[in-house]
């Protein structure tokens, strides 16, 4: 008996990364801009930033990802009125016609988009080797020890992301930047352990002055010890405490960039009993002391707003 065999085909496929970069920066910054021949997404996972798009400026705020198409000249900029932003900025090589759809393009993404993202951006972390916050050092280097096949499994993320929104643009549900408006879940998705999860991170982002305990958090989802471990774990790789204090090294990391508040102060915004305290976690966390960081937050936006290329 002969079988005949089927190619697959292929409406997106993604066979060169330019660039892999997360960025965190303090008000003040500004990239004075480039062009180049290749696609660039940025999408900012915090905080709020300026992106100029050739004749086109807009404000982008968290969730929010815009994409570049080749030869477009974009600029980035953290004004006063800016939350210092986390940006996570990919460029690649993709030469499928459907990429059409993605020119002048700025979309609030959903949920499964702001997954494939997160995952997308994971799998880079293990892919390659750091640094990921130069805004001039572009060469990819790969990590000799990362997972097996983890290169390809970003492409397939990336690829996953590509056509997730374009499936999104012939339903009509995709969700422009200026409709924050949203569908209301199901009553089957709502308890789906993924949104359990995102309950818990809501949760812990609104009482991050606090010190929180677990059961606290077991009393506000109505689950037992272990089983709300099991469920934040398998969604997000770390414990729900672990989780927390890492919320609130970052938003330490967002208020130094502001530079409203001195130390003493955020530690106090934080719910930390001392300074001593959240010196302790933010060096445990970050390997670096909050001064230290914040000298390094100042110097990236000297040495970036110096010697940025221009425009031709």
């Amino acid at each position: 008996m002969e079988f005949a065999r089927h190619t697959l085909k292929e409406m997106i496929a993604v066979r060169k990364l330019i660039s892999f970069h997360y960025f965190e920066f303090a008000k003040g910054y500004v990239f004075e801009g480039e062009q180049h021949d290749f696609w660039e997404f940025l999408y900012v996972d915090k905080g709020s930033v300026e992106v100029k798009a050739d004749d086109r400026t807009h404000q982008l705020e968290q969730g929010m990802i815009i994409f570049h198409k080749p030869e477009e000249f974009h600029t980035v900029q953290v004004s006063q009125q800016h939350k210092p932003p986390n940006l996570f900025v990919l460029s690649f090589e993709c030469t499928s016609p459907h990429m059409v759809r993605f020119e002048n393009q700025l979309i609030r993404l959903g949920t499964k988009e702001r997954n494939l993202l997160s995952l997308l951006l994971q799998e880079g972390f293990h892919s390659f080797e750091p640094p990921y916050d130069s805004s001039h050092t572009h060469e990819l280097i790969s990590n000799p020890e990362a997972p097996f096949a983890s290169e390809q499994v970003m492409r397939n993320y990336l690829e996953m992301l590509l056509i997730q929104l374009i499936r999104q643009q012939d339903e009509g549900d995709l969700r422009d930047a200026s409709s924050a408006a949203r569908k209301p879940a199901s009553f089957q998705t709502e308890n789906t352990e993924e949104q359990m999860a995102e309950r818990m991170i809501a949760f812990m982002r609104e009482h991050l002055q606090e010190p929180l305990k677990l059961e606290q958090l077991c009393k506000e989802m109505h689950l037992g010890k272990s089983r709300l471990k099991e469920i934040f774990h398998s969604r997000t790789g770390t414990g729900p405490i672990e989780y927390f204090k890492q919320l609130k090294i970052e938003e330490a990391k967002s208020l130094i960039r502001e530079q409203h508040y001195n130390y003493t102060e955020i530690a106090a915004i934080l719910g930390y009993s001392s300074i001593h305290y959240f010196s302790r976690d933010f060096k445990k966390s970050t390997g670096m002391s909050p001064s230290d960081y914040a000298r390094t937050a100042k110097a990236r936006v000297r040495l970036d707003t110096s010697s940025a290329p221009k425009r031709k």
